[in-house]
């Protein structure tokens, strides 16, 4: 299991932030998010970052002046990012489409790529707050810009292309699309996006009268007499895995399932293991694993092309922490795998109904786990004209959030990088766990008893 060196030291000297603003006119006007949009869990910030390598035929193009210009022109096509939300009756968030623009930072680093990208890549802790600034004032969800981009040069020819979005605008699809868009004018496109936006959040608008047909134990409002976690000094590591960590994983399943569990099932399962035994919960303490998944390809929900909003629900496996932490691996992939086939197009909107009739309630805190896949929905293919990223994806994990990102190793191998967010001492904990499972081999079956434990809710 690859780990991240010590502490990087560098400088880096950055420009005030300016704006940027679309490089046409645009419509100004009022624009209602989804009610799947403006939900009390998704009002936060989520960063992103890619690092490229220098390109000889790049020699002479200036990475910021490209991406800045690159921007304006996209801006053009989604110019409710230029925009700043605001807050209706009943909370409703809507875009006022002002063409204020987002906040973009002109940076310098006297570090190599290679010097922060090794084997795996540090969760962000250490550095990210250098290639991203938080510039003071912006990170609210009202009234401030929507997108805060940073380029950063660096002294090999390298550079990194950091974004933090207010998550409410988008998912990670739609962040990928908007990205898409500024690479195509990077690289020379004159005219239009090669997939023209489309706003339409009334799609995902709750239905009039609003059904709740489904049970969404992912939005139960629980009482938590526990240690608060926020008051403790969390840590941040980043761990890949690999072919060979997969492996390792699935040996520990009945041999009929090793090849048929898919491998984000059987991640997801060996993480909230891990991470439930790492945390010394109560026993009888209820936990749940919300599994992000998204809504396009789904046959009841024509999502129309080119919509960037959210498009994705949380269903929840809930279980007990001492279920979780001394059952079987099967049993944790099975609580996964059917709590991701609850989601259906009827979900979705079944959520959309929840928010508007429940007064837009936050996601559960207590007992909470959230793990959300980016590796397929293309971060690490963005090209701006310096050829794909070394590495593409979330930068950072949160406190009950982690994140699998694709990455490449030094040796070639292509894996899954996870991020994590733990309490100190639950995360030296956690490690040794997660060694358990990822060394060594399971050759024969595991003594897997079939019983009703886990509610699939």
């Amino acid at each position: 299991m690859a780990s991240f060196p010590p502490s990087l030291v560098f400088t880096v000297r950055r420009n005030e932030p300016t704006l940027v603003l679309p490089s046409k006119s645009t419509p100004r006007e009022l624009k209602q998010l989804s009610d799947i949009d403006d939900q009390e869990g998704l009002r936060f910030q989520v960063p992103v970052i890619m690092f490229y390598k220098r390109k000889l035929s790049m020699e002479g193009e200036d990475p910021v002046k490209v991406i800045r210009e690159a921007l304006a022109e996209a801006l053009v096509f989604y110019y409710p990012f230029a925009g700043r939300l605001i807050e209706g009756p009943n909370r409703k968030l809507m875009v006022d489409c002002t063409s204020e623009g987002v906040l973009f930072i002109e940076a310098d680093a006297d570090i190599e790529v290679n010097q922060l990208i090794g084997d795996t890549i540090d969760p962000g802790l250490s550095y990210l707050d250098e290639l991203l600034h938080d510039v003071p004032g912006s990170e609210g969800i009202l009234g401030c810009p929507l997108l805060l981009i940073q380029v950063t040069r660096f002294r090999c020819g390298g550079w990194a292309f950091a974004i933090r979005l207010n998550h409410t605008m988008s998912d990670g699809l739609g962040l990928v699309q908007f990205i898409n868009t500024i690479a195509e004018f990077a690289r020379g496109a004159e005219d239009a996006p090669s997939m023209p936006p489309v706003w339409q959040r009334e799609f995902l608008a709750a239905r009039q009268p609003p059904s709740i047909t489904f049970q969404h134990h992912e939005y139960d409002q629980v009482i938590d007499t526990t240690t608060d976690d926020n008051n403790k000094s969390m840590t941040y590591k980043s761990f890949f895995f690999g072919p060979k960590e997969i492996r390792a994983i699935r040996s520990h399943l009945p041999p009929h399932h090793r090849s048929t569990s898919s491998t984000f099932n059987v991640l997801a399962a060996c993480l909230w293991r891990c991470r439930t035994c790492a945390l010394g919960l109560d026993p009888k303490k209820t936990v749940r694993i919300l599994c992000a998944v998204n809504g396009r390809g789904k046959h009841d929900l024509h999502v129309p092309r080119g919509y960037y909003g959210n498009v994705f629900a949380l269903p929840a496996a809930v279980s007990r922490a001492g279920i979780i932490s001394t059952s079987p691996l099967q049993y944790g992939v099975e609580g996964v795998k059917k709590a991701k086939a609850r989601m259906t197009g009827e979900y979705l909107r079944s959520v959309a109904d929840l928010m508007v009739t429940k007064g837009r309630p936050p996601f559960t805190v207590a007992g909470n786990y959230i793990v959300s896949d980016t590796t397929r929905i293309g971060f690490d293919a963005i090209d701006f004209g310096w050829g794909k990223p070394v590495y593409g994806g979330l930068a950072r994990a949160l406190p009950l959030i982690s994140f699998y990102t694709r990455f490449k190793d030094n040796r070639g191998e292509d894996g899954t990088v996870v991020l994590m967010c733990l309490p100190e001492e639950a995360m030296e904990r956690f490690q040794e766990e997660l060694k358990k499972m990822t060394e060594g081999h399971v050759d024969g079956p595991l003594d897997y008893k079939p019983t009703k434990i886990m509610s699939m809710l």
